[in-house]
């Protein structure tokens, strides 16, 4: 929908909650014309997606990647002026390591797909000759996976690997690099439709929609700063430290219970997590809101290591048989010798609460193990940063869970990752229910008939 399609004149928005799916919903509504009111009970904008300060560097507190496929997520990045504070690679190519062998490369070739993974797929050397034309008939089979039949929900990943050949060795070397990254639960949890949904779009079907997209600017400064300016520039209001307690339906509209007061409001953008998202919903909106805590939470840690000098030239790396998991060099560009890795841990279940020195020891083991040159290099400073709840729990039966956009109460929609999007827990997910959420609304609110309400402030 556009701003010409018809907007109501007057009347006003609150989104509640600022990170992607909230950034991405108000500057859609902003742009219709509504006057929109952004809450974000944080510091900052980002949600899961932002920064913190430590020692004067700008940290983000999760190495988040995105993929060539993601049109929605690198659209907002061209909204919001940031394009150059990323950069993709010109062809998806991955260094696979194993403990005490040279880098195995995963390197699409210039051929259509799926011809373009063949090549990678014969030659990775870190499965048998078997193993690999496995390999090859499987990827031939979940291109005719149905990520969006209800059926293809309710089965395992790892199941369905099995029943097509895959061994457990295959699973671990090959399948787990993408799965464990991209749904933050190992192959055997994965739901079929999420994992088909990753390698049929992300890998199987556009020989160009698997490379890799990275930030090389703070999380903050890619999406936060950026969209305050966006925002403040379309005339909309950003109130961050605001943590909304209630929303009552009204009339005319809605009432949104903040810290300190309450605003008035046409229509509501819920968009924060399952888990505070049904404690606000009105029951009558969505009865269903009660079972959206079967949908869980899935976290990530991250191991920050500042090595006093250069330990590899490589900018991103899996590992495999390794504690390790995915490596990102994270250096400041005037760090000098000194280099910055950050040692992604997804589905960290085993780590999430694990004291910080014994994570740091862990690494730094296992890095020594991957770089020769860390066994001898002196580590200057080391962290350890936790998202308890970094994705939900993206399961079999999952699908049942996420909610669509829409309640029982007009002018009342949702919006995050978690929703029924079709896709996986990512910044991509997030993007795009804001944006459905956005265009819904706004059509809720042209057909409703029109009431005297004070505009959202």
């Amino acid at each position: 929908m556009s701003a010409s399609a018809g907007t109501p004149p007057g009347g006003g928005v609150v989104v509640i909650g600022g990170g992607l799916a909230g950034i991405a919903a108000a500057i859609r509504l902003a742009e219709f014309g509504l006057p929109v009111t952004l809450l974000e009970s944080r510091p900052e904008l980002g949600g899961a997606t932002y920064s913190f300060r430590r020692d004067g560097l700008t940290v983000d507190t999760g190495q988040h990647v995105f993929l060539r496929c993601y049109r929605a997520y690198r659209g907002l990045l061209d909204r919001l002026g940031t394009t150059a504070g990323v950069v993709v690679q010109p062809r998806f190519a991955v260094p696979v390591l194993l403990p005490g062998r040279a880098p195995q490369w995963l390197t699409r070739r210039r051929l259509p797909a799926p011809a373009h993974l063949l090549p990678a797929l014969a030659g990775y050397r870190l499965l048998s000759p078997a193993q690999r034309l496995a390999a090859v008939r499987a990827c031939a089979a979940l291109r005719q996976v149905d990520p969006d039949l209800p059926d293809t929900d309710r089965h395992s990943f790892g199941d369905w690997l099995a029943a097509h050949g895959q061994s457990d060795g295959s699973v671990r070397r090959l399948w787990d690099l993408i799965t464990v990254a991209a749904l933050n639960v190992p192959c055997g949890q994965a739901s079929l439709a999420l994992a088909a949904r990753v390698f049929r779009t992300g890998l199987l079907e556009a020989a160009d929609a698997g490379d890799i997209g990275r930030p090389v600017v703070p999380l903050v400064d890619l999406h936060a700063v950026a969209a305050r300016r966006v925002l403040d520039q379309l005339g909309a209001r950003v109130r961050t430290r605001a943590r909304v307690r209630w929303i009552h339906p009204e009339p005319a509209g809605f009432r949104v219970g903040v810290d300190g007061g309450e605003l008035a409001a046409e229509g509501v953008v819920l968009a924060v997590p399952h888990q505070v998202a049904a404690a606000l919903v009105p029951p009558a909106a969505a009865p269903g809101a009660g079972e959206w805590h079967r949908l869980g939470a899935s976290p990530i840690v991250n191991v920050h290591l500042r090595y006093a000098r250069r330990v590899t030239r490589l900018v991103m790396a899996a590992a495999v048989e390794s504690p390790a998991q995915w490596i990102f060099d994270r250096s400041a560009p005037d760090a000098g010798d000194e280099q910055h890795l950050v040692v992604s841990l997804s589905a960290a279940d085993a780590e999430i609460d694990r004291p910080a020195a014994e994570l740091v020891q862990t690494q730094r083991r296992a890095l020594a193990e991957l770089f020769p040159a860390a066994r001898t290099t002196a580590v200057r400073e080391a962290f350890v940063s936790r998202e308890p709840r970094a994705t939900f729990r993206q399961n079999p039966g999952t699908r049942a869970y996420r909610p669509a956009p829409t309640t029982r109460l007009p002018g009342l929609v949702l919006a995050g990752a978690w929703t029924d999007t079709g896709w996986p827990d990512t910044m991509e997910g997030a993007v795009r229910s804001g944006q459905e959420a956005a265009d819904i609304l706004a059509r809720q609110l042209v057909s409703r008939p029109r009431h005297h309400t004070e505009a959202a402030r």
